[in-house]
């Protein structure tokens, strides 16, 4: 198996099963799936079977994937002051939640929601309150992953004070994780175009909430320049970021053993092999810039 854990989102269409093949497809040593559409309220069932045989294939050492973690609906808005929406957000995450504790997946990746401009102050509770909910039944071996946010519209985590806040809130539970995403990262004003740039964004991360609780990366280039608060996604060098700077980040020393995920477009289906391929390099070169740095 490849020494780095570097994948992407993949589909599961058709069925959770599928999403081993098309992880295999793509190179894979890592997934992201959804496990219900992030499009509609209505909740997927997951058969027992299912959900037997997933836990099974990825524990199964022939299978090149080393984990998966699931990716909440992103119709969930803990932060909405609209109660039909805030109660379907409830139940929808206490649904992704179990669903991905019984498929065995390592984590869940959320975005929180937007407060629409009434600040975090407004909706902290209820968001605190809503998180220790949908996690009340999970295992110390599953976390919910809270992702920084690009920062439009009022969204919550464009920066890591506001998640810590979140985290503290939750009496700092262990389960209670961060995926840090590239291009949201840089689209909220935050640069790492060199090395020592990044590791001050580590120490800045570290500084509020801890390295530790860093579950996975999104890895993307950004469609749209720094400090544009806006998520847009790219493929990875042809973007505003760039491979450099991806590199500079995803090389930190403290990252070497955290999945990394691409949610580029590719060619519109999502990550193919070559972009696999490409991060895989990305992280190497990284690597390399710092080791003739010493």
């Amino acid at each position: 198996m490849d020494s780095f854990l570097i994948g992407g989102h993949v589909s599961a269409s058709g069925g959770i099963l599928k999403a081993f093949d098309n992880a295999k497809e793509i190179g894979a040593t890592y997934a992201q799936i959804f496990t219900q559409s992030p499009r509609m309220w209505r909740s997927t069932k997951i058969s027992d079977e299912d959900a037997e045989t997933f836990r099974s294939r990825l524990s199964d050492s022939s299978v090149p994937l080393a984990g998966v973690v699931t990716h909440a609906s992103y119709l969930i808005n803990l932060a909405s002051m609209d109660s039909g929406i805030f109660s379907k957000s409830q139940n929808a995450l206490a649904s992704n939640v179990e669903s991905a504790f019984r498929i065995g997946a390592q984590a869940v990746v959320l975005h929180v929601g937007s407060h629409k401009g009434l600040g975090l102050d407004a909706v902290l509770d209820q968001i605190v309150d809503s998180i220790s909910s949908a996690i009340s039944g999970l295992g110390e071996n599953c976390r919910l992953l809270l992702e920084n946010t690009a920062g439009q519209g009022g969204s919550v985590g464009v920066d890591f004070k506001e998640i810590k806040r979140i985290i503290d809130g939750l009496g700092g539970d262990q389960r209670i994780g961060v995926c840090i995403d590239t291009q949201h990262l840089f689209a909220s004003g935050v640069s790492f175009s060199s090395i020592d740039e990044a590791d001050k964004v580590m120490e800045m991360i570290d500084e509020t909430i801890g390295l530790l609780r860093i579950g996975c990366i999104h890895l993307n280039d950004s469609k749209v320049p720094q400090g544009s608060f806006r998520d847009r996604h790219e493929n990875l060098g042809q973007g505003f970021i760039g491979e450099s700077a991806l590199a500079n980040f995803i090389s930190h020393p403290t990252l070497r053993e955290v999945p990394i995920i691409l949610e580029v477009p590719g060619s519109g289906d999502g990550p193919r092999e070559a972009d696999i391929k490409k991060a895989k390099n990305i992280m190497k070169h990284g690597l390399k810039a710092r080791a003739n740095q010493h």
